[in-house]
């Protein structure tokens, strides 16, 4: 229940409620589409950014245990590089 639209809608109702009167200018989420959906009805507007550590972790699910320190090394040096081309 608690990775429904449903459930994070009221959530962040709640929270406009308790006097958030500024719609947040970016989101993080672990990519659960019931925050998504719910923050595109509740705070028009606001970017979405999916968190990096569970980015990361999802991609190195798809690699051999050998291989995830090169990766996740790998993709330490895009998501902290100075501009997207750099990444």
């Amino acid at each position: 229940m608690r990775e429904r639209a449903q459930s994070w809608r009221e959530l962040l109702v709640d929270i406009k409620a308790r006097g958030l009167k500024v719609p947040p200018e970016i989101a993080v989420g672990d990519g659960a589409m019931g925050f998504w959906k719910a923050l595109d009805e509740v705070f028009l507007g606001t970017r979405h950014q999916r968190c990096w550590v569970h980015k990361t972790a999802n991609v190195l699910n798809k690699f051999p245990k050998s291989m995830q320190p090169t990766v996740k090394a790998d993709l330490r040096e895009i998501w902290q590089a100075e501009t997207r081309t750099a990444a």
